[in-house]
Parts: C-alpha cells; sequence; structure tokens
C-alpha cells in the first residue's frame, strides 16, 4: 500500500491541511474489491428513500473564507472604509447586482441565485459546509460529509462509476464520519489515476487468471466463514474488476477525450470540466475548490486575480450543463466557511466574519434568477432572513431526493440525523 501526500494548504490559525491519498485502495489497506463489499454491507442498515430521478452534485469549496463584501454582496453606498475597491454592476435580472469581476455570471444571473444572508462560524475548516455540523463538534461527533451520505444511499446502485469524488483530496469535511471508510470519496488527483488502470503487464485475461486464483482462497475462508461475510463475494469483486476495466471514470478524468475548443474554454479552470464530465459519466456528488481565500492582507489585489478565474470556471460549467439539458438534474453550489469582515484593516485586507456570508446556487430545478436575503447597510449581519449553513444543504439533499432527516446509526449505534436543521430554504424551492 503506498501513501501520497497531497498539497498542502496553511491558513491564518497555523495549522495546515493536507489532502492525502493511498494508491490501490480508498484508505485503510482495503482493496477496491473490499470497498464494494463494506458499500453494500453497510447500505442494509440505511433507512430506505423514495426513488425519484438520480440527481447529482457539484460542490465547490472556497477555500479560507471568501469576502462576501466584494462578491456577490456589495455596498456601494457604506463608507469607504467598508465598500471597499469594487463597484457593483448590474445583472440580467432587475434589481441584483454583483461584483465588477463578475461580468459572464451577470450575463446569465437567470441560470444563477445566491443567498447572502448565511450565518456561519468562527473556524477554518470545511466541516461545517460538507456535513452541516462545526469541527469542534466533528471532533467526537463525527458526521459523515454530503457526497457520504450519498454513497451510503446509492451504495447499493452498483456500476462502474464511484457515487462521490473528490477533486481536491481529503479533508475533514470529505470524510464519511460514522458511515465509515468504503463511504470517502475517490480522490484522483495526483498518482490517484493507478486506481483505475490495469498495472503494467497485466492484460485482461491475465486479470481474469487472478480474479479465478482469487476465488478458490475465497472458497477456503467461505468454509470457515460462520458469519456468512463472504456471501456475494465473487458479485462485489466483479463489481471492482468492472470499475478499472470499464474505464468510464478513467475518460472522464483525461481531458484529451474532450472536444479541443472546449477545453481551451476552460483553460485555467479544469477542474471545473472534469467536474461536469464525471457527472455526466454517472457520479453523483463531484466536490472541487479554487484557489486561497484567507486574505487578511491585501484583499482587493488577490481577489483582482481569483474573481475572474471564479467567474470563468462557474459561467462555463453552468452553461454546459444548460446546453447538455443537465441543469435540472445537477444542483451546484460554492461557498467558503465564512465571509470576511466587513471594515478593511490596515494591510488593506478583511478578516475572519462569521455573522453573515455568502453562497451560489444553480440548477437542480431550484428557483434561480435571484438574490436571497441580504447583509445590513455595511455588511455586519444579515438584514432580515438569516439562513443557517444545514439550511441551505438541507435544500441541496432535497434536490437529491434525499431526506434530511434520514437517521444512521454512529459508532455507538446510536441513531443519528443526517442534519439537525431540515427546514430547506422556500425562496428556492418555492
Amino acid at each position: 500500500m503506498l501513501r501520497f501526500l497531497g498539497s498542502a494548504r496553511r491558513f491564518c490559525d497555523g495549522h495546515t491541511r493536507r489532502d492525502f491519498l493511498q494508491i490501490g485502495a480508498f484508505g485503510s489497506g482495503l482493496t477496491l474489491a473490499d470497498v464494494m463489499r463494506h458499500r453494500a454491507a453497510s447500505a442494509a442498515g440505511a433507512k430506505k428513500q423514495a426513488s425519484t430521478a438520480q440527481k447529482s452534485a457539484i460542490m465547490i469549496y472556497l477555500p479560507g473564507g471568501p469576502s462576501h463584501m466584494d462578491m456577490y454582496d456589495l455596498k456601494p453606498d457604506a463608507p469607504a472604509e467598508f465598500r471597499g475597491e469594487f463597484k457593483p454592476i448590474k445583472t440580467n435580472v432587475a434589481g441584483v447586482e454583483i461584483c465588477e469581476h463578475f461580468p459572464l455570471q451577470a450575463k446569465m444571473w437567470d441560470k444563477l441565485a445566491c443567498v447572502r444572508s448565511v450565518v456561519s462560524v468562527d473556524e477554518h475548516s470545511d466541516s461545517l459546509v460538507m456535513t452541516g455540523y462545526p469541527e469542534r463538534v466533528n471532533r467526537t461527533a463525527d458526521h459523515p460529509s454530503f457526497g457520504s451520505v450519498l454513497s451510503k444511499l446509492r451504495s447499493s446502485s452498483g456500476g462502474a462509476v464511484p457515487p462521490f469524488v473528490s477533486l481536491r483530496g481529503m479533508s475533514r469535511g470529505t470524510e464519511p464520519g460514522y458511515l465509515g471508510i468504503a463511504h470517502r470519496p475517490f480522490t484522483p488527483s495526483g498518482q490517484g489515476n493507478a486506481n483505475l488502470r490495469l498495472a503494467n503487464g497485466v492484460s485482461a485475461d491475465r486479470l481474469g487468471d487472478r480474479k479465478n486464483l482469487l476465488d478458490k482462497f475465497d472458497d477456503t475462508r467461505r468454509e470457515i466463514d460462520a458469519t456468512g461475510t463472504m456471501t456475494g463475494m465473487d458479485a462485489y469483486n466483479e463489481r471492482a474488476i468492472e470499475m478499472v476495466t470499464a474505464g468510464v471514470v478513467r475518460d472522464a478524468l483525461d481531458l484529451r477525450k474532450e472536444d479541443p475548443k472546449v477545453v481551451d474554454r476552460y483553460k485555467g479552470v479544469e477542474a471545473f470540466l472534469t467536474a461536469w464530465r464525471l457527472i455526466e459519466a454517472g457520479v453523483g456528488c463531484v466536490t472541487l475548490s479554487v484557489g486561497g481565500w484567507d486574505t487578511h492582507g491585501q484583499n482587493f489585489q488577490t481577489l483582482k486575480r481569483q474573481l475572474p478565474v471564479v467567474d470563468k470556471g462557474i459561467a462555463n460549467l453552468i452553461q454546459d450543463l444548460h446546453d447538455r439539458g443537465m441543469q435540472d438534474d445537477v444542483v451546484t453550489v460554492m461557498w467558503g466557511e465564512f465571509g470576511r469582515t466587513p471594515k478593511v484593516n490596515a494591510s488593506a485586507g478583511r478578516d475572519h466574519w462569521s455573522p453573515v456570508m455568502s453562497a451560489l446556487i444553480a440548477g437542480g430545478g431550484l428557483k434561480m434568477g435571484q438574490a436571497v436575503g441580504a447583509s445590513t447597510a455595511k455588511g455586519e449581519r444579515p438584514k432580515d432572513n438569516p439562513l443557517s449553513v444545514p439550511r441551505v444543504l438541507s435544500t441541496i439533499y432535497g434536490v437529491l431526493g434525499i431526506d434530511p432527516s434520514t437517521t444512521f446509526a454512529n459508532g455507538a449505534g446510536r441513531p443519528m440525523y443526517v442534519l439537525d436543521e431540515r427546514e430547506p430554504v422556500k425562496e428556492l424551492v418555492g
């Protein structure tokens, strides 16, 4: 088993968040066949859901805390030390204005929506926006991430496509918590593609010979297994081999198989292209991250570089989903862990600000072309309609046909709700 450490990102709290990946397994020494086996075994205890169309989600995380005041909730009438350097521009929806560095989104705002009154917590972690619970709670409660919940509930569907893919490696916010390691995301970063290829010198026939040999060993294990856990092992091995040999995910990750003109449009924001290719291939949840947003100093210089990147990625992604008729079947959400201080500091930066932040939403059959809620005149707190992170997540779960009141047993056997706050954002679903 090989473990590869990915890129590290250090925030202002001094802690380093590092992505990691284990080659040849999804973690803890499990083979791909073991992962399949664990998924189906754990799915047996999951609460059954009403079957709806298999919708998908793209979760875009902006690590470090993006400035709500300089993106979707500008305050042009506030004093200079609050409003900052950027000016608002009109969108194609009357009454909605966004940052001047978002011209592409402005032209397609009828396909987008923003929640501008989200209340967060002061933690440098994606735990809250990916699980619905802050990191300080998850250190002991170990709640699962959004993608892991989807993996748990869809694991029995089988096939050659993993239900959950993280294009940004592993973090507490992508982990399965008490759902078990079988529901970790597939992480194709770095050399992770080794999970999708036959080893050098191994043909499909030779792989079949190896499988037959494994089956013979498993016959012996079945004879001494009194628990019945070996039952159906052949089927799981078939599914594991199918994921390797079918190449569906491998092809989705290989941008050389995409139209060069499309690839050129996504130059510099290739992760957005990879995300919708994975969704088109059948992945249920894809998460990715963009940039670093912990702008305690030189906030505006940093955002002048990063906002056009986000604008390009979002505009191309959402337009392509519409062009392929996938807009109602895929919900996209983009946010960070909190907002930034309304008042600019002495270093031309903005510090952490949890009382209010913004979240961009698109697709999923939700009501687009609007800005839900707003902050006060100086961007200090919600002016009205304060909305918690779990309520936004509950809305996204609803799009995918997942009831957030579903319960799973944690490590102690206690039933735990997916979310404790489960009311959706009515302006989006109405």
